[in-house]
């Protein structure tokens, strides 16, 4: 059967001796190494996790900035364009209203030179109309018939 040996006993207690001493010198500090390390993984964990929230909610306000700035710059593109319309608008109408002056002077001047002209005309056709009336007649016309003559062919002309 078996046989139980004083050193299977001596075995038994070294065996049983040994493990405490592992234990205390052992066992108790590699576990407590374990825990804090394991206690230092979860601290760095949630710290990470902290620093991702962190990292997230910095990208959303670049987002919202970068978002910000291209709906400001759309403003002012379209601010600029709006007040460089306004501008050549309004350099138009100063053009337009400038053309118009222009026109209308020009106008008034041609009226009266036309009518200078025209009266020029009429006191030169009078004058010759009277000359040709004289050498018809062949005879002298004093001031008053040649006056009363020049101011019935004005009327004359005047109606065509």
């Amino acid at each position: 059967m078996l046989d139980f040996s004083i050193t299977f006993l001596f075995t038994l207690l070294n065996i049983g001796v040994l493990f405490f001493i592992l234990r205390l010198i052992l066992f108790k500090p590699v576990t407590k190494l374990m825990e804090e390390r394991a206690a230092k993984v979860r601290r760095e964990q949630e710290e990470a996790g902290r620093e991702k929230e962190e990292a997230g909610r910095l990208h959303r306000e670049y987002q919202e900035l970068l978002q910000n700035a291209r709906a400001e710059k759309e403003a002012l593109i379209t601010a600029a364009r709006e007040a460089a319309e306004a501008r050549a608008e309004r350099i138009i109408q100063d053009g337009k209203g400038q053309a118009e002056r222009l026109v209308a002077g020009a106008r008034s001047q041609i009226a009266a030179e036309r009518s200078a002209a025209f009266s020029a005309l009429k006191a030169e056709a009078a004058a010759l109309v009277l000359l040709a009336a004289s050498r018809l007649v062949r005879r002298e016309i004093s001031g008053e018939d040649s006056l009363r003559q020049a101011e019935f062919l004005l009327q004359e002309i005047g109606k065509r």
